[in-house]
């Protein structure tokens, strides 16, 4: 059976330990998914030189932020690796194992919600920042044959991400223009129009750099769609957009009822 994609929205790190709507919503999906051999995830987080693909048999919790309580350093998320499948996409790729990094917050701040038990193995694989939007997605179709073999695709980034911007006096609405790009996003998903995702400066190039300063939020997404077809069908599990900046919401990709 071939696996659902799943692009997250990860937002705060706060909201590994939160209850809200939105992780309400990350636990729910659980029970609308099949249950991975493994899950494959593209971070945010995870910018590198090349890419590289996480083969740890015991991967470790990162906690890559700061300023945050103590409670939240204190989370592990003690999910085993994939090494098999890790050295074998690794190895049919030419892609680069990596056996030191771990889960960053990207991840597990999403699959303890997901997966509370751990119990379900990961990797990763990291963004290349020397890629191009198109050579992302190109990346994003050799994932596809994981999904027949198990494996969930997950990606975590967020549609907007302006952190410059964020205005903590707008806990549950939005500038106009992360309602704008927000909405293009979801359009040329619905599409799959994948050039234009590819080209998000398409756009306009003042409203890219207000929705994404840096750019590595958003390239997970072209890794989702990059591994569907025209027989996957989306839907929009959770969306919104918080502190007028962070756009929260989920795509999900599954092969249509037959």
């Amino acid at each position: 059976m071939r696996m659902p994609v799943l692009f997250v929205g990860h937002g705060s790190p706060m909201n590994a330990i939160e209850e809200n709507a939105y992780t309400r919503k990350l636990g729910e999906m659980t029970k609308s998914l099949p249950t991975p051999k493994a899950v494959c995830v593209v971070s945010a987080h995870w910018v590198t030189t090349g890419s590289h693909v996480l083969t740890a048999e015991r991967p470790r919790t990162i906690h890559d932020f700061y300023g945050f309580p103590k409670p939240l350093y204190d989370v592990q998320y003690p999910a085993p690796g994939a090494p098999v499948e890790a050295k074998r996409l690794a190895f049919e790729h030419h892609l680069l194992a990596d056996h030191d990094w771990g889960f960053d917050h990207g991840t597990w701040s999403v699959l303890r919600h997901l997966y509370p038990g751990a119990d379900i193995p990961v990797f990763q694989l990291s963004l290349d920042h020397g890629r191009t939007f198109t050579e992302h997605v190109a990346l994003g179709r050799e994932l596809l044959h994981l999904r027949d073999r198990g494996v969930l695709i997950l990606g975590s980034g967020n549609l907007v991400h302006n952190l410059h911007q964020i205005n903590w006096q707008m806990p549950d609405s939005a500038y106009s223009w992360a309602e704008e790009f927000d909405a293009k996003v979801k359009h040329a998903i619905e599409e799959r129009d994948l050039q234009t995702l590819a080209a998000p400066d398409h756009w306009g190039e003042t409203l890219l750099a207000n929705a994404h300063p840096t750019l590595e939020h958003y390239a997970p997404l072209l890794y989702c769609l990059g591994c569907t077809d025209a027989q996957d069908h989306v839907t929009f599990p959770y969306e919104g957009i918080m502190f007028g900046t962070i756009s929260m919401r989920m795509a999900c990709f599954r092969p249509a009822p037959q």
